[in-house]
Formats: C-alpha cells, sequence, structure tokens
C-alpha cells in the first residue's frame, strides 16, 4: 500500500500571486511540443518554418485551454456552471477536459490552416505527435492536484489519496501519464519518423488515444457530479473516446486506401 505525498499545488507565491503546479505543466507541455515541432520542422521534405512552428504552438495553446475548460464545464459540471458561470475562470482548481481541449485545437487548426494555406490533415499530422508528452505534463498535474484518482483497489500498489478517504485507489493518473503521455508518445514519434499517407498519423492518434483513455477509465473513480451515465459502467469519458476511436479506423482506413490508388 502506498500514500499519497504531500505535495503542495501552489509552486510559488509573490505576494497575492500564486502560481500552481497546474499550470506550469501545461506551460512544460507547450514548451516540449514547440521544442519537438522544431526538430521535426529541420527534417528534408517537410514544409514548416520557425514563424509556423511559433504560431502553430500558439494557436494550439489558445485552441487547448479554451475548449479544454468549456470542454469540462459542458461535459462534466455543467449544473455548476449553469449556477456559477464564473466558476470557469478558476482552472488553477483543475477541471480540463481533454476531448474538449481536441475540439479547441481542432477549431484553432482550422483557423491557422487558412492563414498559412495549409492543409487541414498536413498540419494534423505534424501536430499530433507532439501532443503525448503534453498530455504526460497535465496527468502529473492531476497528480498534483490530489485530483481524478482511481477506483478502490487491493492491489499492492494501490494508494489512498486523503480526500479520497481511507481505502486505497489505482493511482490512475500515473497510469495515464504512462499509457497516454510516454507510450503514446514512442507509438507517435516513431511511426511519424518517416513519411506516411495523409491523415494516417491523425487517425492513429485518434484511435490510441481512444484506446487508452477508454481502457483506463476502468482503473478511473468516475466524477462524482455525473458517476456512470450508462449501463452501470460506462463513464463519460468511455462515451467521448468512442467517436475518436470509430474516427481514427475511418482516418487510417481512407488514407491507406487513397495511397493505393495513387501507387497503381
Amino acid at each position: 500500500m502506498l500514500y499519497y505525498p504531500q505535495i503542495n499545488p501552489i509552486a510559488f507565491q509573490l505576494g497575492p500571486f500564486k502560481v500552481y503546479w497546474y499550470g506550469i505543466m501545461y506551460v512544460i507541455g507547450f514548451a516540449m511540443a514547440w521544442v519537438l515541432a522544431l526538430f521535426r520542422a529541420r527534417k528534408p521534405n517537410v514544409n514548416w518554418n520557425k514563424t509556423q512552428v511559433g504560431d502553430l504552438i500558439f494557436y494550439a495553446a489558445i485552441g487547448l485551454v479554451v475548449g479544454a475548460r468549456l470542454g469540462y464545464m459542458l461535459f462534466y459540471d455543467f449544473t455548476n456552471f449553469i449556477s456559477n458561470p464564473l466558476i470557469i475562470f478558476k482552472t488553477w482548481q483543475g477541471g480540463m477536459s481533454f476531448h474538449g481541449g481536441a475540439i479547441g485545437v481542432i477549431i484553432a487548426m482550422l483557423f491557422f490552416a487558412r492563414k498559412y494555406h495549409k492543409k487541414f490533415f498536413e498540419i494534423t499530422d505534424f501536430l499530433v505527435p507532439l501532443a503525448p508528452l503534453g498530455l504526460a505534463a497535465g496527468r502529473l498535474g492531476n497528480f498534483i492536484n490530489n485530483e481524478l484518482w482511481g477506483r478502490v483497489t487491493n492491489m499492492p500498489w494501490g494508494m489512498i489519496y486523503p480526500r479520497a478517504g481511507p481505502l486505497p485507489r489505482h493511482p490512475s493518473q500515473l497510469y495515464e501519464l504512462f499509457f497516454e503521455g510516454i507510450v503514446l508518445f514512442v507509438i507517435m514519434w516513431f511511426y511519424s519518423a518517416k513519411p506516411k499517407p495523409r491523415m494516417a498519423v491523425s487517425g492513429l492518434f485518434l484511435l490510441c488515444y481512444g484506446c487508452f483513455r477508454f481502457s483506463l477509465e476502468f482503473f478511473r473513480q468516475p466524477d462524482p457530479q455525473l458517476g456512470f451515465i450508462a449501463f452501470g459502467w460506462l463513464t463519460m469519458g468511455q462515451l467521448l473516446s468512442l467517436p475518436m476511436i470509430i474516427v481514427g479506423i475511418l482516418l487510417l482506413y481512407f488514407a491507406y486506401k487513397n495511397k493505393e490508388k495513387k501507387d497503381v
């Protein structure tokens, strides 16, 4: 049995201004994405320059933060949002939805594509291999915030969280950090290392993330304000991941089907 380490969610304070580890994790995630994007842009036959990379990360950051917060309010905490709309600004308390963030990034990339006259999937195929390490940083932020803990377990690595009662629970934030972050990064980085058909990289990301998230939700405690939304086991995270899996499969299918047509 493990005990949750006492971590102050506030990294440091300057007068009344508090800087939270949760926010720092987002900054680290964007910084890693920027460095990786610059590295990818230096590869032969990659039509990206430093200005485009900088703007790409900026557009993605705005879309992610706005979409993730709005998504959480709409998908997970709509009742509280309606009763107290100002709660949307309390991002230091956590409450960011990956699926909402993904929608926000998609919208931001449409604007980016229009500005730089690039094709949408050319952008997303370049972008998605940069995302997993940022996801890992975000899950570490969840762990530091002492939130999104797992379901009760009798496994030896079960962890007792001070805000979750006396029973040991799966450290589901760390599971997600490993699979949605590190494992997904390795898969995407090596898969995209060589040219692939347009849409294939984006499709694989959606498929892998959707499968990882759907599976790991079985270890994660459902949000208390929602609980299970169907069948006594389906969570909102699983429901939102299903379209990702389906779209990912379709993108991979059409990517390789179109490649075969071009090769004929």
